[in-house]
């Protein structure tokens, strides 16, 4: 095959063949998946093509290695290349989008109770239930009001922290449900909202008696030396339970069951688990065998008098309770509380203890989350 010198006479395909092969650009770029074709017409027309000598102009990019792929060899290449980069960038994508929705997931769980959470997803709603049976526990802290007029406001939130921290970790060892904290109150529930048979007393129970314990060795950081006291109530009863409001969803409780538990509290002594007659039968009905002392009649606000009991420990278990004070010395004690405190105040000066600065900042370490994230200004004389 030979070209014509006169250029008039040549054919549109022969200019272009013509031109490529003086650009140095093979032809075969523009036969696409005919390049075997291609290279038997080169040959017969007796011209080397670029992708046989393995020339290269150098102002032009080499998209492929032209010794040994075909132009398509090449597209393919490229495509399974980035099929792989784009299949690792989505798995990449993915894992930060599961480790997000676990994060998530755990700050809901800490917020509502895992059942609530899931019917909340795949609901949308939350049907309120009633329960049969189930065991309430409330606490609060003995001179709690007299404990924050002498402490300032940073003190006081240091103070519930620190004991209601290592009152959830106790929570975490046994089958309840931490309802919510209101001041120095600590209410826990079990028996839902998932049922648990009879188990609910005996958890309420072990867990009371875990807390008291643990109540015996605390101390404060800011009142060195002030014994700190709580009081402890348990009822078993019915009652019904659901998520209330939108903004800010909280899994509430109803039912007489609950007013009988808090009166429980109300009318118990400092370092002792007051608990009602239903519990104790619950108790009994069970194979665990707690140690307990009649009270005696006790006046409950809306229900009248009952006989009510101490819950002292468990058979063939020990704990290291703390010893609860007698009528004699809870009464002075009351009465000279001001005075500890005070007491307490000039001790903390004379050996130079100063406030602790509060460094709680939003973490996921360790599986353990505190949200509150607190600033301290160097003025200390604002109390409550």
């Amino acid at each position: 095959m030979t070209f014509p010198t006169t250029p008039c006479s040549l054919s549109n395909a022969q200019k272009a063949q013509r031109f490529t092969l003086q650009r140095g650009v093979s032809p075969l770029w523009g036969l696409g998946p005919f390049c075997s074709d291609s290279q038997q017409i080169v040959s017969k027309a007796g011209v080397s093509p670029v992708v046989n000598t393995g020339h290269q102009r150098d102002d032009l990019p080499l998209f492929h290695d032209q010794k040994n792929e075909s132009y398509m060899d090449t597209l393919i290449r490229r495509l399974q290349l980035y099929s792989r980069n784009l299949e690792h960038l989505v798995e990449e994508r993915t894992q930060l989008y599961k480790a997000e929705r676990d994060r998530a997931d755990r700050l809901n769980f800490m917020l509502l109770p895992r059942l609530v959470v899931k019917s909340l997803k795949e609901k949308g709603i939350v049907e309120p239930e009633f329960y049969e049976e189930v065991t309430i526990y409330f606490s609060d802290i003995v001179g709690f009001t007299t404990i924050c007029k002498y402490s300032t406001p940073m003190e006081v939130v240091d103070m519930l922290n620190d004991i209601y921290k290592s009152f959830d970790q106790i929570v975490d060892h046994h089958d309840v449900y931490k309802v919510e904290t209101i001041g120095d109150a600590y209410m826990v529930a079990s028996g839902l909202p998932k049922r648990n048979g009879n188990r609910h007393a005996i958890d309420i129970a072990k867990m009371a008696l875990d807390i008291l314990s643990f109540m015996g060795t605390f101390e404060l950081e800011h009142l060195p030396g002030l014994p700190i006291w709580i009081r402890i109530g348990v009822h078993s009863g019915p009652c019904a339970a659901g998520v209330v409001g939108i903004k800010m969803p909280r899994y509430c409780l109803f039912g007489d069951t609950v007013n009988t538990a808090s009166r429980m509290e109300s009318t118990g002594l400092p370092l002792r688990i007051h608990v009602s007659g239903s519990t104790i039968s619950i108790l009994k009905r069970t194979e665990c065998q707690f140690l307990y002392e009649v009270r005696g009649e006790t006046y409950l606000k809306g229900r009248g008098t009952e006989t009510t009991y101490w819950l002292t420990g468990m058979k063939d278990q020990e704990y290291n309770l703390p010893v609860p004070p007698t009528v004699e010395n809870q009464q002075r004690l009351q009465a000279e509380f001001s005075d500890m405190i005070a007491n307490s105040l000039q001790k903390r000066q004379a050996s130079g203890v100063r406030s602790r600065k509060p460094t709680r900042v939003a973490s996921y370490k360790k599986g353990t989350l505190e949200y509150l994230q607190l600033n301290t200004t160097d003025k200390e004389g604002t109390y409550f």
